[in-house]
């Protein structure tokens, strides 16, 4: 099996990616990795990498749990990501809070059509009622146990299954408070670029949204490359956009100043 290579696996070193976002050198990645429809993946990110999530084919649904690599108990909080920043539609200069007030990650670049903060992640009963099973080792693999599978690598395990949020499923309340899902498939390539602002543990699951009308197990790979980067400077825009957010940097330069 020597040299095979499929669309769907990890590049080994990260260093031989190619097709890489305009300005990054192959010396600095970290990690690259396309995860196949129904994949999962995990990697522990230091402070300052970027990570750039790829939609390859346009109608991929990666779901995303973040933790402080050095504590992880401390991990993405979606509601004070959501309420302390007043909005729930991700996007550019967007932030992901912890349950301790800090800033994992931000949200660098996004030339998509939006993503999900409100729905969560499939699990084996609502795959089965939609596809008929939803096992870990069948054709419908479900989100939830995907992260079962990965938290395992880092010594985690069901119970530290926090809300998510999912790239590349626009979600939107409407005015009488109904759930809308835009399904897509959307463009192809389109991308989101993340910076992370602690050491952090990223795990990701690449299955259908959980509202997913769709009778066919319908998700495509996405692609995952992260890179070296540089801490987040005091006169970053993003860190200075607004009161609670500076707050959410300092909380996390007053972390890392022990």
């Amino acid at each position: 099996m020597a040299g095979t290579r499929v669309e769907a696996m990890p590049t080994i070193p990260a260093t031989a990616a190619t097709d890489l976002p305009p300005g990054i050198a192959s010396d600095e990645v970290v990690w690259d990795e396309t995860i196949a429809a129904g994949g999962y993946a995990a990697r522990l990110l230091k402070r300052g990498s970027r990570l750039r999530l790829s939609d390859v084919h346009g109608d991929a649904a990666v779901a995303m749990l973040v933790f402080n690599a050095e504590r992880p108990v401390e991990r993405l909080n979606v509601a004070d990501t959501v309420k302390v920043q007043w909005n729930a539609y991700l996007g550019a200069g967007r932030l992901l809070l912890s349950d301790m007030g800090r800033v994992m990650m931000s949200v660098i670049e996004d030339d998509t059509k939006g993503h999900d903060a409100f729905c969560g992640a499939s699990n084996l009963a609502s795959n089965a009622r939609k596809y008929g099973d939803g096992f870990n080792h069948g054709a419908h693999p479900n989100a939830r146990d995907r992260f079962v599978i990965a938290l395992a690598k880092y010594g985690m395990n069901r119970r530290d299954i926090h809300p998510c949020i999912t790239w590349f499923k626009p979600v939107s309340i409407a005015a009488d408070g109904a759930i809308e899902l835009d399904v897509g498939p959307h463009r192809a390539g389109q991308h989101v670029t993340l910076r992370a602002e602690m050491d952090v543990i990223v795990v990701l699951a690449n299955c259908p949204h959980v509202r997913d009308p769709r009778h066919d197990y319908a998700v495509t790979p996405v692609r995952a490359t992260a890179w070296r980067g540089v801490i987040t400077p005091e006169n970053d825009p993003v860190r200075l956009a607004t009161p609670e957010g500076l707050r959410a940097f300092e909380n996390v330069e007053d972390y890392y100043r022990r």
